[in-house]
């Protein structure tokens, strides 16, 4: 029996229902790893450990994983396209403990290595556009939406993070929190390598990896999809990676009780993140993408002035935590049904640098605002009026080209 055969009998029997699993795990895994340094901002701050810390300084802190993680998408998305999720998943894993060691044995009371090791750190952040192509490969169109949204349901794992890195760095050890992540990535790494296949049939495309990237961007999908998840999804990481310190700060709680909050919020989040991708594979993207960008338009506004938290505080955000999510999972159901299967890494890549392009943003204009206003809420109203924008977006371009397609 010659290598081929085996290696086609050894993909036969793996289901798409455990590649799923593995991936989502997978997705989790170095999304948890990628919010690692989120919840430690105010803890840094109110210590001193790093020096005087000003707002913005922990904004930067907390930003820069996400931006790198976004723009390293568009190559690993292309690469992924080109190699495989089986080759990607176990590779973006492993490389992704080397900032973690880095983190935890010299960087802790430095700002500087802090602001290097989460540069790094940034690559777990790439894994989403593994994933997505991956995953996409194994199911047939009519299904895509629901296993793209239970996939994306990975990005729980900021809210594994937010539930225990304080308390571990603050009751085990300083180091504890990085350690233990960088062993669950390195069990992963290992399984991946061992348990994922990629699906049968699946073509490499042709071409350099810069003529691939350019053929994507140029076309419609991708653009509409990039501005319309730098909301979406750009607002879910937001809110991940900067809700605590906004907690803190505005609501004078304390690290640990703001990190639950929000850990709360992601939680919302990532469950309707399927739903959404499910609603979308039933009624259609549009609808799905509307009524959540109505919904934040609604929950910015209501946010901004600052209400009571334990009442109309709590409904604004976790309903924009449930818009958000919601708004994710049918993105990568519209682009699953409007792209070539070949192509879906390479659009993955630069939609999902888009999203989290749009989480970098908004904590830095967070921090900007409150340091001269004492007051967060002209970037609440921003992302209210940034939402109304992409609901237009939705509702004529969006539209019009997503008709168009279902008549083809």
């Amino acid at each position: 029996m010659t290598q081929q055969m085996v290696a086609e009998r050894d993909t036969a029997t793996r289901s798409p229902a455990l590649m799923l699993v593995m991936a989502t795990v997978g997705f989790a895994v170095n999304f948890w790893a990628w919010a690692l340094i989120s919840p430690l901002g105010p803890l840094f701050r109110d210590t001193g450990t790093l020096g005087a810390l000003s707002e913005s300084d922990v904004a930067l802190m907390v930003a820069v994983p996400v931006v790198v993680g976004s723009l390293g998408r568009i190559v690993v998305g292309a690469l992924t396209d080109k190699l495989g999720g089986r080759l990607m998943f176990p590779v973006v894993s492993a490389v992704t403990i080397l900032p973690i060691l880095f983190l935890a044995f010299f960087a802790l009371d430095s700002y500087a290595l802090i602001l290097v090791g989460g540069f790094f750190l940034g690559i777990a952040g790439t894994a989403f556009a593994v994933g997505v192509p991956f995953v996409n490969a194994w199911f047939p169109p009519e299904r895509r939406g629901l296993a793209i949204g239970v996939f994306g349901a990975g990005m729980g794992g900021t809210a594994i993070s937010a539930l225990s890195t304080v308390k571990l760095f603050t009751n085990v050890g300083s180091r504890a929190p990085f350690l233990i992540t960088a062993a669950a990535l390195a069990v992963y790494a290992v399984v991946a390598w061992l348990v994922l296949r990629d699906a049968p049939g699946q073509v490499a495309p042709t071409g350099s990896l810069v003529s691939r990237l350019s053929a994507n961007a140029r076309l419609p999908i991708t653009w509409q999809a990039c501005l319309l998840y730098a909301v979406a999804f750009g607002g879910y990481v937001a809110f991940s990676v900067y809700l605590p310190a906004y907690l803190k700060t505005a609501y004078d709680l304390t690290p640990a009780d703001a990190a639950n909050r929000m850990a709360g919020f992601v939680l919302v989040a990532v469950l309707m993140r399927p739903v959404g991708g499910w609603l979308s594979d039933r009624f259609g993207a549009v609808p799905v993408l509307a009524i959540g960008y109505g919904v934040v338009v609604v929950g910015a506004g209501t946010a901004a002035t600052h209400p009571l938290l334990e009442h109309l505080g709590t409904i604004a955000f976790l309903a924009m935590a449930a818009a958000l999510g919601s708004g994710s999972g049918a993105t990568f159901a519209l682009i699953a049904r409007a792209t070539e299967p070949s192509r879906v890494g390479g659009v993955t890549g630069l939609v999902g640098a888009a999203g989290g392009l749009g989480g970098f943003v908004p904590p830095l204009v967070m921090g900007y605002v409150y340091g001269r206003t004492d007051s967060y809420a002209i970037g609440l109203w921003l992302l209210s009026v940034t939402a109304a924008l992409a609901l237009l977006l939705t509702m004529t371009v969006v539209r019009r080209n997503a008709q168009g397609q279902e008549a083809r």
